[in-house]
């Protein structure tokens, strides 16, 4: 049965140390793309007016979050934002293109941004929405999610993969869920889904259809 979620209106927020967490963000995302060099690198600027500007300069102003998420996620590769980091954790959506950041903060769901492959995957742990390209794009698969301590099915539809090669999921927070994706030809591919950890991993790239 289809999950429904319910959508809040989410707030901007600047973090004092946001540049700190853009690196370590960029460190643990293996697929991101080096952050774009910054004439003004200790200095951003956290007015509201540069952060307006960030987000409308990429064609994303008065969106939260999650529909951040949903339009770069599933936006053509060749269409990307150049010049523009993207990055997906648990607590925060966090944004930069050098000389500019923001964090957004994530809704009441949990995002998750899965590759399924056959041969050739990447490390990665939070999802780079600008720069993380799967092996496996516009791919038509099954996809089930369940929660393995009730047995409660809370997905069960056909996802087509976004042109990146990616799969993203909307889902609980507070819960482990198992999830099993399957491909035209019936190979199948099941991985376990933690979206309890402040480090929860945004990106899934383990899961090999066989």
């Amino acid at each position: 049965m289809p999950f429904l979620t319910r959508s809040i209106r989410a707030r901007r927020v600047a973090l004092p140390a946001l540049g700190a967490l853009l690196v370590s963000l960029l460190a643990l995302t293996a697929c991101a793309a080096p952050a774009p060099a910054s004439s003004r690198p200790d200095t951003a600027d956290p007015s509201s007016q540069a952060q307006g500007a960030l987000l409308a300069d990429h064609g994303l102003d008065g969106l939260d979050a999650r529909q951040i998420i949903d339009r770069l996620d599933a936006m053509p590769v060749a269409d990307r934002p150049a010049g523009l980091i993207a990055s997906v954790r648990p607590d925060v959506l966090a944004l930069s293109d050098g000389e500019r950041e923001l964090a957004l903060p994530m809704p009441e769901e949990f995002y998750v941004s899965i590759a399924p492959y056959r041969s050739q995957t990447h490390d990665c742990v939070f999802h780079s929405l600008t720069s993380c390209i799967g092996e496996l794009g516009n791919e038509e698969f099954r996809v089930v999610v369940s929660e393995p301590a009730t047995g409660v099915t809370v997905l069960d539809e056909t996802r087509t993969s976004f042109d990146n090669g990616f799969i993203g999921l909307w889902l609980p927070r507070g819960t482990r869920f198992e999830v099993r994706i399957t491909d035209a030809s019936g190979a199948t591919a099941a991985a376990a889904l933690d979206t309890a950890a402040l480090d929860a991993a945004s990106c899934i790239t383990t899961m090999r259809l066989g």
